[in-house]
């Protein structure tokens, strides 16, 4: 499945404007009824009702699905990382912070696939705004120590003189035209090209001029950010996100059964960027709402700056090489191209599935949807937006 591909025909509302103060969850998420939320009860019960008709097609057996899909067709296509069977097509939809509908298994842990490079992003954020990043056009080799693997082999991933221009930019928005081989897995071999050897030969597209959706390259950029860390990745976003948006405590995050270094003399699981191989985040449709709103709230929690609104403003800030991408994985609506009819300030954190977070500033809402039909999530939220009555509270 592309995730490019993804379109949403949404029906645009007027923007939001209220002087009362922002509402935050608590670990007790409060409810309010739709209509006191803005919403046509019986709009958005059918929104709903459409959602649930619209379960994806593909087995609820997801290493299954894994060989059987285009993926398990590519070279290298053996699965390193753990798989879960998925539950029921779920939802979420918030409105002014409060929880006004949900259906399936909201508390369910389940695979969110490339949604999980929202949080490596996040990740990555968290060490520019400690200044673990002095910038984001520094190259990234510069902070790459001797990173050795559990075969005592030594990782040199930037040796070539193209690798070394490469900087964290360019990892984030996917822009590096990286070449090598991590994990066992070749950046060739993800989606392979029709004329293999000869995209194998070519010469190397200059950093920044070439968008490509890689994840071979979002895992190097999760092993550099555990090189800047130096701690694992599940406890940075522990500590700095999750805690903080007071999010459950049954996500995990892996990596592969291979992809672990020695950092200061212990064994430390690079994780992964997404399901591809296996692996990523394992997380509740709850606790992505959550991190939706906090994307939403430009990065604020409460009284708690939890990323930077520096950082998410870059988050969100077009690609040149692909307007519709920001940092990974921030799908932009820009100049409304992605989804004609929703406000040019809406995004979504998207991974297959379909696992979307969709984020809508001008509406103040969050919706999550998962294990639908890629192809009924543009009736979907134009349902859901076309339910909005006013921006109540």
């Amino acid at each position: 499945m592309s995730l490019l591909a993804l379109t949403f025909v949404v029906a645009a509302a007027a923007p939001v404007r209220s002087s009362a103060p922002p509402y935050w969850p608590s670990r007790d998420w409060e409810r309010r009824p739709p209509a006191q939320a803005g919403f046509d009860a019986a709009r958005l019960d059918e929104a709903i009702a459409f959602a649930k008709q619209n379960e994806t097609a593909e087995p609820r057996d997801l290493e299954r699905a894994h060989y059987t899909t285009a993926f398990g067709r590519e070279p290298f296509n053996n699965a390193t990382g753990p798989f879960k069977t998925r539950g029921d097509v779920t939802g979420i939809v918030v409105r002014h912070g409060y929880l006004v509908a949900e259906w399936g298994e909201p508390d369910r842990v389940d695979m969110t696939f490339s949604a999980t490079k929202s949080f490596l992003s996040s990740v990555v954020g968290l060490a520019f705004d400690h200044k673990l990043i002095p910038s984001l056009d520094q190259p990234v080799h510069e902070a790459m120590g001797p990173t050795v693997d559990r075969q005592g082999k030594v990782l040199d991933l930037f040796q070539s003189p193209h690798a070394r221009t490469i900087t964290w930019d360019h990892l984030l928005r996917q822009t590096s035209d990286w070449s090598g081989t991590l994990w066992g897995k070749p950046d060739w071999a993800d989606r392979p090209a029709e004329n293999l050897e000869k995209d194998i030969a070519r010469e190397r597209h200059a950093p920044g001029s070439v968008y490509e959706y890689n994840d071979s390259r979002v895992n190097l950029l999760a092993l550099c950010a555990l090189e800047v860390w130096r701690r694992p990745l599940p406890q940075v976003l522990n500590e700095s996100v999750m805690e903080p948006i007071e999010a459950s405590r049954t996500w995990r995050w892996y990596g592969y059964e291979d992809s672990w270094v020695l950092v200061d003399g212990q064994w430390v699981q690079s994780v992964s960027g997404g399901g591809h191989w296996g692996g990523g985040m394992f997380i509740s449709a709850r606790d992505q709402a959550r991190f939706g709103l906090l994307t939403l709230r430009r990065g604020r929690w409460k009284e708690r700056q939890v990323l930077s609104e520096d950082w998410i403003s870059r988050a969100l800030t077009p690609t040149p090489a692909q307007p519709t991408y920001g940092f990974m994985n921030y799908f932009l609506n820009t100049d409304r191209k992605l989804w004609p009819a929703a406000p040019a300030e809406a995004f979504a954190h998207i991974g297959a599935g379909a696992n979307v977070i969709y984020v809508d500033r001008v509406n103040d809402l969050v919706v999550v949807v998962r294990w639908i039909d890629p192809k009924a999530l543009a009736e979907l939220v134009k349902r859901v937006l076309a339910a909005i009555e006013a921006p109540a509270r």
